[in-house]
């Protein structure tokens, strides 16, 4: 998980010229929040708890704006 993590910040670095540090990255990109929620709503949604996930997806949009079905299924270094 915390591969899949440092990776993720790596991309944003890779594309984002203005990202400054990984505690900015960590606290201010509601990209990268939703894609980390995404993959916890993800998870569920794989193992059956279907509803849990919704819910998971339903706080996601309402904290970062940024709508991700659970059962999307999204590839490595992904960044928006």
């Amino acid at each position: 998980m915390f591969s899949r993590l440092k990776e993720d910040i790596a991309c944003v670095f890779a594309r984002d010229p203005a990202a400054q540090s990984v505690f900015e990255v960590l606290t201010t990109y509601p990209g990268v929040h939703a894609v980390l929620v995404h993959r916890l709503s993800h998870y569920c949604w794989r193992t059956g708890f279907r509803w849990l996930a919704r819910f998971i997806a339903y706080v996601s949009r309402w904290w970062t704006g940024i709508e991700i079905h659970p059962g999307a299924e999204i590839g490595r270094r992904f960044f928006y």
